[in-house]
């Protein structure tokens, strides 16, 4: 595997009746993801192949400066969310066991990494500390819309800083800031990093990642050297922008936030520690959300065109896309049999080969509906002339590989395209 005659990807011509965004109709009809519910969707295995590589760049991007991985449940104890004052948040599920006891569904996880460090950390040499975790949120969402972009249930990635006083804090928060634009960059956005308000998360302030896209319920103010969300701004479309040019307002998605906690949730939760003269002070923290489904969303939303999805090369499902336009025991089949092998050997999972015995019309068609970075396609006419044809997804700049140097060929050129 991957072969296409043995994986699951159902793709669809019509994309469903009530899909207004982009990134929606292109994530139905390419086969990544199907609706179980109002907003509750099942990655298929194309999904969740490009799902999991946004989730290996953060949590590289999380390791390089020094933020550790852990799993904290999403079913949780209601006892801390009434105690920060959170629990009456409208959109917290909740629930409770047989015996009565009173539980949430954690929509975020301050509470509970809360309670954890509350009991582990005692003194200043135990800090600073970085914690971050990839898991399930829920929330209850009252309008759930737009595919991926606004759901019920969805993975996210939260990570947790925890700091003598708040110059640890600034420091922590930079560190983190930083590897966000490293993240972002290596998942081919466009994005600004906004001043935004810390709504229910609370803390001392807070700044949000926005894609401009059309799917976006956001609105960013844009001007040469500056971004702002238009929540905190006065300025509006059209205006002078403060280091000159015009503002203009745009749609955008919010695809990360970074929030400076100070003792929010340290002192309702009793995490302190002890300083360097004994006396008890609360740990001073900062929350740092991504959304791995929210970045693949903006990605499509800000790659695609009129044939279909136009994915970043770090992100994409598989990077070649090879397409065999003959049928079982012809030739010509035995030549794309031959190079499937070759392109495995040289790079392990990261080729898809459609050797379907469907027409090429249909074949082709949905290798640009699904827009792995790199197409090959192996027919009879290229093969009398010694080649096979390649075009790259993103600028369709075509390519003609001697038969024998194909593979060799298609991974130099994969290269220059990953830079």
């Amino acid at each position: 595997m991957p072969r296409l005659t043995e994986t699951f990807w159902p793709t669809v011509r019509e994309p469903p009746a009530d899909a207004e965004a982009l990134s929606h109709k292109l994530m139905v009809r390419a086969g990544l993801i199907r609706q179980l519910g109002a907003g509750l969707w099942t990655y298929l295995p194309a999904g969740w192949r490009a799902q999991r590589k946004v989730e290996q760049i953060i949590r590289e991007e999380m390791e390089a400066i020094g933020c550790q991985e852990m799993l904290m449940p999403v079913l949780q104890p209601a006892e801390a969310w009434e105690k920060t004052g959170r629990y009456g948040i409208e959109e917290l599920f909740k629930l409770s066991d047989r015996k009565g006891a009173p539980l949430v569904l954690a929509m975020t996880h301050e509470e509970c990494i809360t309670h954890h460090i509350a009991r582990e950390v005692r003194s200043y040499r135990d800090l600073p500390l970085m914690l971050f975790h990839i898991q399930t949120k829920e929330r209850d969402e009252p309008r759930p819309r737009a595919g991926l972009l606004r759901t019920r249930e969805f993975t996210m990635k939260d990570a947790y800083s925890f700091d003598r006083d708040e110059e640890g804090l600034d420091r922590s928060y930079r560190l983190q800031s930083e590897a966000y634009e490293r993240i972002f960059d290596r998942c081919g956005l466009r994005w600004y990093r906004v001043e935004s308000d810390v709504g229910m998360m609370g803390g001392s302030g807070a700044h949000e990642y926005m894609a401009p896209g059309a799917a976006g319920e956001d609105a960013v103010a844009l001007a040469p050297g500056f971004a702002a969300n238009v929540e905190v701004t006065s300025l509006r479309d059209g205006d002078p922008g403060p280091n000159g040019g015009t503002v203009e307002v745009v749609p955008a998605i919010e695809i990360g936030n970074i929030f400076k906690l100070g003792s929010r949730y340290s002192e309702p939760l009793g995490a302190t520690f002890l300083d360097e003269e004994g006396s008890e002070r609360p740990i001073v923290m900062g929350s740092y959300g991504i959304g791995p489904a929210r970045v693949l969303a903006t990605a499509i939303e800000q790659g695609a065109d009129e044939r279909g999805i136009v994915w970043p090369t770090s992100i994409a499902p598989w990077q070649v896309h090879l397409v065999s336009l003959a049928k079982a025991g012809e030739p010509e089949r035995e030549a794309a049999d031959r190079l499937y092998e070759e392109l495995r050997g040289e790079l392990s999972g990261e080729v898809l080969y459609d050797d379907r015995d469907a027409g090429p019309g249909e074949k082709l068609t949905d290798a640009e509906l699904l827009g792995c970075p790199l197409q090959v396609v192996v027919g009879r006419r290229g093969l009398a002339d010694g080649i096979v044809e390649a075009s790259e997804r993103a600028g369709g700049t075509e390519h003609r590989f001697p038969v024998a140097a194909a593979a060799a060929q298609a991974v130099g050129l994969l290269q220059k395209l990953n830079g």
